[in-house]
């Protein structure tokens, strides 16, 4: 199994910035898209905003395109999310997803415990 510990989060005013990062850990592992996803309100669906291929092939959901800028280091197993002219309704949990390849070539997906990101003045 892979563990993701994640960490950025916090409260910032309209149009300002924030970056978060999800660094991946454990034992004889592949690590294959990793991606960010949000909840914007309690019982609200997780939505995915922005993937990264191994590759580095990025895909983002429109309302956060040209703001938000998801980048990766396989060396260090860490994905960073660069959230730029931040609006309240950006406002949300955001998760890690990473998928992963074991040593047995099963393929599975882990999900970070999720960081709060307020943004309000």
């Amino acid at each position: 199994q892979v563990q993701l510990v994640e960490s950025g989060g916090g409260l910032v005013q309209p149009g300002g910035s924030l970056r978060l990062s999800c660094q991946a850990s454990g034992n004889r592992f592949t690590i294959l898209d990793m991606a960010w996803h949000r909840r914007q309100a309690p019982g609200q669906q997780r939505e995915s905003i922005a993937i990264i291929s191994r590759g580095g092939s990025t895909n983002y959901e429109p309302s956060v395109r040209d703001r938000f800028t998801i980048t990766r280091d396989n060396a260090q197993n860490t994905v960073y999310l660069q959230m730029n002219s931040l609006k309240p309704e950006d406002t949300a949990v955001y998760y890690c997803v990473v998928g992963f390849r074991d040593d047995l070539g099963r393929v599975d997906t882990s999900w970070g415990q999720g960081t709060q990101v307020t943004v309000s003045s």
